[in-house]
């Protein structure tokens, strides 16, 4: 293979960019998960990660991918044959449903066209009519990553409160965690579910449960089988600052430098620079005369941008040409959408010059691809973003 000079531009809607702080902490020798060296690690881990999520509840940590944060949250809150209420919101939404029924839940479904997020009307309804409170759970995708759309979890909250329905409320936060804007305890929410490799800028490898006494009060009225996923287990362990099991010990000091970093910059400017640099991403695309997947403006998500293809174009071939002549990743289609659209992922560790590449590369790459589409994208981005720059929340 020809070697390529300058760095290789990862604009995927995660894995994200690591940052040089985060590879330094990691880059470090594995110390003795048994040791006070490591049980100092973990408490301090432990009494910081919460604020991440917005809770003052536990977050219980796996050396896992988000699938198994996933599994983790039905299996310790849940019995077998037990409904849950679920949005088929995009991919990874038909894949959380399809956990459901491989682990013996009943998944009841409520149908979106892709281009919008769970509807907090249709929840209302469908837990109205649920007089014999059989559903146990709402589970939702907060950002759907195969889409950028962005559902709205505090009007789901109160749509649940308004069917007066007893049901654990269930969130997958794992493109949205640290990167939009959420409130675990003040939106209600009983599990919140995330992983490592998006918001939080570290490697894949660490998935997340952020727990609420309703929900572990309902664990141990749960019978579904559990072992390595148990709560309980964590949770005692994580008292002194350790693991039931061996964790990924380098993976945690990355953890330990991100929460260091979002807490720095502060978690309104984090939100607030990723909100802006959808935005500038959103106008790039409707100056190129593109259509963004979302059609709701309260729903354009912050982390990512999904582009539709012009009629009779692929969007995978579009994607290798970039790729074979910038040296850049966007997001594939997955699903109902394979070939139809490209995503671009900004969020993590990311800022205005970062966003400034990798527009022009996608301008570029339409041009060299024969993509229809009007010239000017990233000067009305450039525009955008002079005319906003951050302010910084105290």
């Amino acid at each position: 293979m020809s070697h390529e000079s300058g760095r290789h531009f990862l604009q995927i809607p995660g894995p994200t960019n690591v940052p040089d702080r985060v590879l330094r902490a990691i880059d470090q020798p594995t110390i003795d998960h048994r040791g006070p060296e490591f049980a100092a690690l973990g408490l301090e881990i432990l009494g910081e990660l919460p604020r991440i999520f917005g809770t003052e509840h536990p977050v219980i940590i796996y050396p896992s991918s988000g699938t198994g944060a996933w599994e983790a949250a039905l299996v310790n809150s849940l019995s077998p044959g037990d409904r849950v209420l679920m949005c088929e919101t995009g991919q990874f939404a038909v894949l959380w449903q399809q956990l459901a029924a491989r682990l013996g839940l009943d998944p009841q479904v409520l149908p979106t066209d892709w281009r919008h997020g769970a509807d907090p009307d249709a929840i209302a309804a469908a837990l109205a009519a649920d007089t014999e409170h059989a559903i146990k759970a709402v589970c939702i995708v907060h950002n759907e990553t195969s889409t950028g759309v962005a559902s709205r979890i505090g009007e789901i909250r109160k749509a649940i409160d308004r069917a007066q329905h007893p049901a654990l409320f269930m969130v997958d936060t794992i493109s949205s965690l640290a990167s939009i804007d959420y409130r675990m305890d003040e939106w209600g929410v009983d599990v919140t579910v995330a992983g490592s490799q998006k918001g939080l800028m570290l490697p894949p490898g660490l998935a997340f449960n952020a727990v609420s006494d309703k929900a572990l009060a309902a664990s141990r009225n749960a019978s579904m089988p559990t072992s390595y996923w148990n709560w309980d287990d964590v949770l005692a362990a994580n008292k002194s600052g350790f693991f039931p099991y061996t964790p990924a010990t380098n993976l945690l000091y990355g953890l330990r430098e991100s929460i260091r970093m979002l807490l720095e910059e502060g978690l309104d400017n984090v939100f607030a620079r990723h909100d802006r640099h959808a935005a500038a991403t959103r106008l790039a695309v409707g100056t190129w005369g593109l259509e963004v997947v979302c059609l709701h403006p309260q729903e354009y998500s912050s982390s990512l941008t999904a582009v539709l293809m012009p009629e009779g174009h692929n969007a995978d071939s579009f994607r290798a040409v970039v790729l074979d002549a910038f040296d850049m990743s966007l997001g594939t289609g997955l699903g109902r959408l394979a070939g139809k659209i490209f995503r671009i992922g900004h969020l993590g560790s990311f800022n205005d010059l970062m966003l400034a590449g990798t527009l022009a590369g996608v301008e570029m790459g339409l041009a060299r691809a024969g993509v229809p589409h009007e010239r000017g994208g990233v000067a009305a981005a450039l525009d955008y973003l002079a005319d906003r720059s951050p302010e910084r929340a105290s």
